[in-house]
């Protein structure tokens, strides 16, 4: 590290009090402050607080891109909030050597009354940019955010999507030296994400800071030189932005490749037959962290048959990436399986797709059980599991960014002379 990093986050804490989450008010704060010059502390905590954040410490140099990575609840949103100093921390201190913009949610630093033309002007003078500045990128910011034809409508009238799309480009193009982002490539089609993605390598690569929280590896990858990983409220890894993909990937696995579903699943059906649960078989030869390409997907799931009148089932398998496209439709039919009027109980089905040949990346698998004809679902559950597919094996030759495409074929190639 040089000895002047553009972001120097020291022993970084936030603590909230119960039921009252993200509302700190000025009372508080003077609150906080007196106890700490009385007593050299902050309160002693009990059992109505809670430390979204907890003595986080690192730096970052100037044109870096680092990827703030962990599980949902893990203190990302709090740790870009007190970055941007939307709130104020509990305990230590962070500097921010540079002008700061940041898109924190759709909508973050828009006046919804005010039209797209007039949030623009807005965004830049509170950047400290004069209006030349702000006009000599104007052209260029309605271009790349595609909302043209409603630049002079209120805010409030655009879909969340056209939302996002000008606060990306408004924060991105107006040249501030720390870019602060969360989330913002979750909202958007695969196109819109890719350009976030190609404007921010810009960013970084004309000297300017970039923190980006995701939960898209491919994104950090592609993005990230190096990253920083939490888990409940601390800091848990520092490194690469491949150690910390590891890290992510790691947890993810262990949480989601094996789910027992129950009242609070996000399912639709009749409920004449129900999934109990899922699980994938990870290979220990990899730590079971994932799956390898070339590797095969061993699945094994179970349902409850209720009643007497369910008549011939049809399964499938809903095979997509994290990022909602959808890659393969698994039918049970196209395999010469059925199950034909099940008596009531629990049954177990397996099932096993053989050299996946997936790039490396996270994907969710969905869950359909209905009749044969598909006029009724008894039980529908999108995305019941996830899994990685990670780098190394026998069968990839070659880098495998999915950028270029998601599926591995080796296709059989001939060179003759033409006759």
């Amino acid at each position: 590290m040089s000895g002047n990093p553009i972001i120097e986050v020291d022993s970084l804490s936030k603590c909230y009090r119960l039921g009252q989450i993200g509302m700190t008010s000025l009372r508080d704060d003077l609150e906080r402050l007196w106890n700490n010059l009385r007593h050299g502390t902050a309160k002693k905590e009990d059992a109505r607080t809670f430390w979204a954040l907890r003595d986080i410490s690192f730096c970052v140099e100037k044109g870096q891109v680092l990827a703030v990575v962990g599980r949902n609840g893990a203190g990302k949103s709090t740790l870009l909030k007190l970055l941007s100093r939307i709130t104020e921390p509990t305990s230590g201190r962070a500097v921010l050597r540079g002008r700061v913009a940041s898109l924190l949610e759709v909508g973050t630093g828009f006046h919804h009354d005010l039209t797209g033309r007039e949030n623009i002007y807005l965004n830049g003078a509170t950047l400290g940019m004069t209006r030349r500045e702000i006009s000599r990128k104007f052209d260029e910011i309605v271009a790349f955010s595609g909302v043209e034809k409603f630049i002079d409508t209120p805010v409030k009238r655009y879909s969340s999507g056209m939302t996002v799309r000008l606060g990306f480009a408004v924060a991105a193009h107006l040249e501030p030296e720390i870019f602060i982002v969360d989330e913002v490539l979750a909202v958007g089609d695969i196109e819109f994400q890719r350009k976030c993605v190609g404007k921010m390598k810009d960013v970084a690569s004309g000297g300017r800071t970039v923190l980006f929280v995701s939960h898209n590896m491919t994104s950090v990858s592609n993005l990230c030189s190096r990253g920083i990983y939490l888990r409940d409220g601390r800091l848990d890894l520092e490194g690469s932005a491949s150690e910390i993909i590891t890290r992510y990937m790691s947890d993810a696995v262990s949480a989601q490749s094996a789910e027992v579903f129950d009242q609070s699943t996000n399912r639709t059906g009749a409920g004449n037959v129900r999934f109990t649960d899922a699980k994938i078989e990870l290979p220990e030869t990899v730590g079971g962290v994932g799956l390898q390409v070339g590797d095969s997907l061993q699945m094994e799931f179970g349902i409850e048959v209720f009643g007497d009148d369910v008549g011939l089932l049809s399964f499938s398998v809903e095979l997509g990436s994290a990022d909602g496209l959808k890659i393969a439709h698994l039918v049970d039919r196209d395999a010469g399986f059925s199950v034909d009027r099940p008596s009531p109980g629990r049954y177990r089905i397996r099932l096993e797709l053989p050299d996946l040949r997936l790039y490396p990346d996270r994907y969710t698998l969905g869950l359909f059980v209905g009749t044969l004809n598909g006029k009724v679902c008894y039980d529908h559950i999108p995305a019941a599991l996830s899994f990685n597919v990670i780098e190394g094996g026998d069968v990839a030759k070659r880098n495998l960014p999915t950028t270029t495409g998601r599926i591995y074929w080796i296709p059989s190639w001939t060179f003759v002379p033409s006759v």
